[in-house]
């Protein structure tokens, strides 16, 4: 067990309780609970009265992480480690080598943004990389389930704020570099600077792999570390030659270090390719050979709400993630090399995050489809009527509505699809949650499609005979 805790619900008898500041919440504020709960001692950055030994510090976050890697970081270098960072491809990446790697005869546990998978269990996380302490526990539970493998999904929120500190990498992947996340780090500049120092805890022996169709991976390369490149890219070491979509499937072309091959995956759309050839590349960096990865392609698929394909309607809706304006520019153009009929587009954007993507992404919607719904997305505690005005300025088309309620933009969605139209939801994939205000309420994309389609098809069938 792991001496430390930051949080009094979660203490221990005999641990010793770090009162950490956060952006919300003080943590020296439940001093006297952490140790009506058990705590024998606590670490502060305050001066404080309490009824057990005190140890006072700078930084009680610097503490902690300190305390955790010299103490608690050594069982992990048993471990394989994969990392994968970048804005958009994260999850899918991580899952799909996850999968294989399980199929490949590994014991491996995911961490990410759809949460922590692990011998056959899965539970949800607060965030795509959770902090440093959180992570520490994953990572001993991993160990203690018998797990061999792990692979991660790493934000650039969590090498910023070294929540991983401790890590090293077997591989690591760099995905793309797309505009996100500049409420936090301002910069596009600051921003892969962020991503680039995932380099830091690639092990001597480690491969970084990069897309190298994305215009930043030379900010990837490092002395001491090999890199593996793919894409389309002639110089990559992992060239795509080609690839064919169906609504179902994609057939892949490439050259891997010169020898042509072929490979066909349970995934569509141009972007899954990414996602596949990255997840490869990965496998071929820590030691599998085509053969195996091939064989093992045959029975993994993208994680639910990663464009999921629902029929309905005559047509097909897809659920997806796409939340950043390269995502969601992605997967309408895809779907656009799929389509027999139209593309309707349900998206909004989150409340409380970056404004300056609204109208980008907006501008994107309108001009790439053929009818888009604005709606909520999770507003959070900001004005949904001000995120609307956000996305719809200066909009040169009038090829939209905006409906706020999200599952009244669905149902909508689908009642306007004519027979062959792709309805492409947006924003949330697999969250089955809304966040306005304060308050997390249950709405699951997937779910309103699939309670249309209870209603509606059998009488629709009926009226048909």
């Amino acid at each position: 067990m792991i001496e430390y805790e930051t949080d009094t619900r979660k203490i221990k008898e005999g641990q010793t309780y770090v009162a950490i500041t956060g952006h919300t919440v003080d943590g020296h504020d439940f001093i006297d609970k952490a140790i009506e709960n058990g705590a024998k001692k606590v670490v502060v950055e305050k001066d404080v009265e309490a009824s057990v030994p005190v140890v006072k510090v700078d930084s009680t976050k610097e503490f902690l992480t300190k305390e955790l890697v010299e103490k608690y970081s050594k069982p992990f270098d048993d471990l394989t480690i994969i990392g994968v960072t970048g804005t958009n491809g994260k999850t899918t990446t991580c899952y799909l080598t996850y999968q294989m790697l399980n199929e490949l005869g590994a014991k491996a546990a995911y961490i990410g943004t759809i949460g922590f998978y692990c011998n056959g269990e899965k539970r949800d996380l607060p965030n795509t990389t959770p902090d440093i302490l959180s992570l520490y526990k994953l990572f001993y539970e991993a160990i203690e389930k018998g797990c061999t493998h792990v692979v991660m999904e790493v934000s650039s929120h969590s090498l910023e704020e070294e929540r991983i500190k401790g890590l090293h990498f077997d591989a690591a992947a760099f995905t793309n570099l797309t505009q996100d996340h500049l409420d936090f780090h301002k910069t596009m500049e600051n921003y892969l600077k962020a991503k680039a120092k995932i380099l830091n805890y690639i092990k001597p022996n480690g491969t970084m792999v990069v897309n190298m169709d994305d215009p930043h991976y030379e900010a990837f390369r490092k002395d001491g570390i090999a890199l593996l490149g793919f894409g389309y890219n002639s110089n990559a070491g992992i060239r795509i030659v080609d690839a064919n979509y169906t609504p179902v499937d994609t057939h892949i072309k490439f050259k891997d270090i010169g020898s042509e091959q072929n490979i066909v995956t349970n995934l569509t759309s141009r972007f899954n390719v990414y996602n596949y050839m990255t997840c490869y590349s990965l496998l071929r960096a820590i030691g599998y050979s085509y053969e195996q990865i091939a064989e093992a392609t045959k029975n993994v698929y993208p994680p639910t709400g990663r464009c999921e394909i629902i029929p309905v309607n005559d047509g097909f809706a897809v659920v997806d993630y796409a939340h950043t304006p390269d995502a969601v520019e992605k997967i309408i153009s895809s779907m656009d090399e799929l389509k027999q009929g139209r593309i309707i587009t349900i998206v909004g954007c989150g409340g409380d995050r970056d404004p300056l993507k609204r109208p980008i992404m907006g501008n994107i919607a309108c001009s790439k489809s053929d009818y888009v719904i604005f709606t909520n997305d999770n507003p959070r505690t900001e004005d949904p009527e001000k995120i609307m005005d956000d996305i719809v300025r200066d909009l040169p088309y009038d090829n939209y509505e905006i409906m706020l309620d999200r599952r009244s933009a669905i149902n909508h969605g689908i009642e306007i699809m004519n027979p062959n139209d792709m309805l492409l939801i947006l924003g949330k994939g697999h969250e089955d949650y809304q966040i306005i205000g304060h308050e997390k309420i249950h709405l699951d994309d997937r779910e309103i499609v699939g309670d249309w389609k209870k209603k509606h098809e059998p009488q629709l069938k009926r009226s048909s005979n």
